[in-house]
């Protein structure tokens, strides 16, 4: 807040005035905290101590993949189904990030419901994106939302977004007011990298789900871009929407024929990837609007994504928002 002054002469304001400023001056702090925009000391640490959480833990979901290849008998809240690596990445998330000192309640995929943890910031996981590639062996991930709000939320309530990525090596991706990429080592220390910002000329795109299902509009749109743009899905979105970050281009799952809603959760995936592809200078949709805008329909609602380049989705939505 700026004012004018007068150097010859100095008015001393008056108990009322300091009250009155000093009450608007919190109130204001009040309001950009309750929006996701205020970072106090206190909620950057709790920020800070969920990343290093989730940074410490990847290289023990990590090392547990090899014995876990194996599907339980049993169904997610999604009515997927479940590998046992599945269930201990969750189980070391949820024991990890609930012991913070200012995290409230943990949810992820594979439970039915928030755990309660107290009072403070809500953390979603997926807590391996990607886990039907395990039997292939290809690249997947972990997938962390901070939501300043009671869930489900809508997308302006999150706060920080981020992903492990367990590729060649293991990498995070953090976004807050940048979004930068971190090296995770064996200790469970990460070693900033880069900053990341989203390439001006694209060059890779990637959509999911089964072809013949896509709905026309969809399929009308790829034909318009494969022949600018490299195909590359590998069925893991931390893996396809790196590649995105890292090349430029477009990564979708989008509505299809089958299921208007797409496949992917809003809460676990939609808004924390929406959120690190718009701090890093792109765009998301879920076909009309920012997933970020998108309502909040339920714990494990599903959304269409459509993220990457502010051009190529701004053009997709003119294709498949008539």
């Amino acid at each position: 807040m700026s004012q004018d002054t007068d150097e010859t002469t100095e008015e001393t304001p008056t108990d009322e005035t300091t009250t009155a400023e000093a009450t608007t001056e919190e109130t204001t702090t009040a309001e950009a905290t309750e929006h996701g925009d205020g970072d106090s000391p206190v909620t950057s640490q709790t920020v800070e101590a969920i990343f290093d959480a989730v940074a410490a833990v990847a290289p023990e979901i990590r090392e547990g993949l090899p014995g876990r290849r194996v599907y339980l008998d049993e169904e997610n809240p999604s009515g997927e189904e479940v590998l046992a690596a599945d269930v201990h990445a969750d189980d070391l998330l949820c024991d990890r990030l609930t012991a913070i000192d200012g995290v409230g309640g943990y949810a992820s995929e594979e439970g039915e419901s928030v755990v309660d943890a107290g009072e403070g910031f809500a953390v979603t996981c997926d807590p391996l994106d990607g886990s039907s590639n395990l039997a292939s062996n290809n690249a997947m991930g972990t997938i962390v939302g901070v939501y300043d709000a009671e869930l489900p939320a809508t997308g302006d309530a999150v706060v920080a977004a981020g992903y492990v990525l367990y590729g060649p090596i293991t990498t995070m991706v953090v976004a807050r007011d940048r979004v930068t990429e971190y090296l995770v080592h064996d200790d469970g220390s990460r070693e900033e990298l880069t900053q990341i910002t989203l390439p001006e000329e694209p060059t890779v795109y990637g959509f999911g789900g089964r072809v013949p299902d896509w709905p026309e509009d969809v399929a009308d749109y790829v034909s318009a871009v494969e022949s600018e743009l490299k195909l590359r899905y590998g069925g893991a979105m931390v893996g396809d929407v790196n590649q995105v970050l890292t090349y430029g281009g477009v990564f979708a799952y989008p509505a299809l024929r089958s299921n208007p809603e797409g496949k992917l959760r809003h809460q676990f995936e939609g808004n924390p990837m929406a959120y690190i592809v718009e701090t890093a200078g792109g765009r998301s949709s879920d076909g009309s609007q920012s997933i970020l805008d998108a309502p909040a329909e339920a714990l494990h609602g599903r959304i269409p994504v459509y993220v990457g380049n502010e051009d190529l989705i701004d053009r997709l939505e003119a294709t498949v928002g008539t």
